[in-house]
């Protein structure tokens, strides 16, 4: 049930929130058309979306759920030292009741030094980290929002209205508290903005935005079955829907220390982080490095991980062999060959293998094709067969994606099989996804599906084969496409010959008759004739 009413508590379904989601982001995108770049525009709504709710989330922490205080109201130069020290200490960061989302918007529009103003705010939020254990985790958050940047408008008054247009489109965003709201709010607002910019963004050197669907279906497989897990981790870290997907799936007590990542993207880097702490994982319990996994791997001494979920780039090139230490490395030189300098899918696998603990399970999104191609590809194919570290290949239907209708694969790895088999499930046919608009979904019962065939490891036809690791490599030379071991079911319609041939007969008998017919009427005109 929706209610139009800013400070009432409402319930809203995840269709509605998203609906309106949606709906607010155009009316804000039509305020600054023709100034800012439709790419560009995210920066600005995600980073409002972000000042709010960490604003909201901070007010709700000072004022520890006593309705006689509101924080708003507070005077700043009321604010002591200790109270600060130990909100930054909680928190991570420190915002003034000055500083507040609320309070900004409030004069937005006639404050002639807004743009300034909220670039003031953003560097004390930051600044305010520096020194304590949250200081990495705050620093930069803020980067890509550039109040002073011409691409709001040539002049301070015009960058001033269009920031205006930005933070009064997200305050009249009705959801009430964030944590109560049955869909990632900043993952939809970022998934909806990759769909309708998609010429721009989330798809350039093979990088795909991972949608909320197929998110939920790669965190399950990773964690189903784990009473607890000591941390879950993403090498291609993205904007963190992967890990954050786990985090509403499960209970909080089963992943124990928390959410890990790495991501080569800076901007998206900082969506991580923001992602983050809009969905209340304290700067304490998530790490976000910056950089280069497959060269410059963080993490080291913080490994093994019990959960490992990862959407990696498809197929981009990476220095391999023109590195030769890299053969050296303790992720690569088990397999006794690097991932080709075309085609990085396989370093990623090796990386989440070398950081997988002995006990937990690795899901990750592939490129077909890295199943079935020979050279450097199939030895690593024949290294994690014959150790037997695969333990399901799914193929997915086309289309899941925003941006390129590929076909996935989804490889979960593990360590701690009992039996020399890996199992091949096609999720291919109809059974398993609803068609939305552009694009195919994973509805929660097409997960629920999957999941429990995965979890049963037995045959089914034309879903799910068992099949003996030495069969895999003797016969098929370590070929993992699943069509070559479940047979796809024929849904042709069946034709009886024997019916058909004597449909034919019938034609051809009542043709015969109608043409002697025909000829009977052409000669008794031509006799009258």
């Amino acid at each position: 049930m929706y209610k139009v009413a800013c400070d009432e508590e409402f319930i809203m379904s995840s269709e509605e929130q998203r609906r309106e989601l949606q709906r607010r982001i155009w009316q804000i995108a039509n305020e600054v058309r023709g100034a800012v770049d439709g790419w560009d525009f995210k920066q600005y709504v995600l980073g409002t979306l972000f000042y709010r709710f960490i604003s909201e989330n901070f007010k709700a922490y000072m004022e520890a759920g006593d309705e006689s205080i509101n924080y708003a109201r507070f005077p700043d130069d009321k604010i002591t030292d200790e109270i600060k020290d130990d909100a930054i200490k909680t928190k991570g960061y420190f915002i003034y009741p000055s500083q507040l989302f609320e309070n900004i918007v409030l004069n937005a529009n006639k404050n002639e030094n807004l743009n300034t103003d909220i670039a003031s705010i953003f560097n004390s939020i930051e600044s305010s980290a520096e020194g304590y254990p949250s200081q990495d985790a705050i620093k930069g958050l803020f980067a890509d929002f550039d109040t002073t940047s011409r691409r709001l408008g040539n002049t301070v008054k015009e960058r001033n209205s269009r920031l205006a247009a930005v933070l009064k489109g997200v305050n009249d965003l009705q959801f009430g508290k964030f944590e109560n709201n049955e869909i990632d709010l900043f993952g939809d607002a970022y998934e909806f903005l990759i769909s309708n910019y998609a010429a721009n963004a989330g798809k350039s050197g093979g990088e795909f935005f991972t949608p909320q669907s197929v998110s939920k279906l790669i965190s399950r497989l990773a964690i189903e079955g784990q009473t607890k897990v000591n941390k879950i981790y993403d090498p291609a870290a993205g904007s963190g829907s992967l890990l954050l997907q786990a985090k509403k799936q499960f209970d909080e007590h089963i992943i124990e220390d928390g959410f890990w990542g790495q991501e080569i993207n800076n901007t998206t880097q900082n969506l991580a982080r923001m992602n983050m702490f809009l969905h209340n994982v304290n700067y304490d319990k998530f790490n976000i490095a910056l950089g280069n996994t497959l060269l410059n791997p963080y993490f080291k001494n913080d490994k093994p991980f019990d959960a490992i979920v990862s959407n990696p780039p498809y197929s981009i090139n990476w220095i391999g062999s023109d590195d030769p230490t890299l053969i050296n490395d303790d992720r690569y030189a088990p397999a006794g060959v690097l991932a080709p300098k075309s085609k990085a899918d396989f370093a990623f696998v090796l990386h989440s293998l070398s950081y997988l603990s002995s006990k937990g399970r690795a899901a990750i999104v592939c490129f077909p094709g890295i199943f079935y191609r020979g050279g450097a590809e199939q030895k690593i194919r024949k290294y994690l067969i014959d150790n037997n570290y695969v333990e399901t290949i799914i193929a997915l239907p086309s289309n899941l994606f925003y941006g390129t209708s590929i076909a996935v694969n989804i490889l979960v790895l593990s360590k701690h099989k009992t039996e020399t088999k890996t199992q091949f499930i096609d999720a291919t046919s109809e059974n398993f996804y609803s068609k939305e608009t552009n694009n195919n979904v994973l509805n929660p019962e097409h997960i629920d599906s999957i999941i429990k065939y995965f979890m049963e490891k037995k045959d089914v036809k034309y879903v799910s084969k068992i099949v003996d690791n030495d069969y895999i490599a003797d016969k098929n030379g370590y070929n993992l496409s699943v069509s070559t071991y479940v047979e796809q079911e024929d849904t042709r319609e069946v034709i009886d010959i024997n019916e058909l041939n004597k449909e034919i007969a019938r034609i051809v008998e009542h043709e015969a008759q109608l043409r002697t017919e025909i000829d009977k009427i052409v000669a008794e005109i031509e006799a009258g004739a």
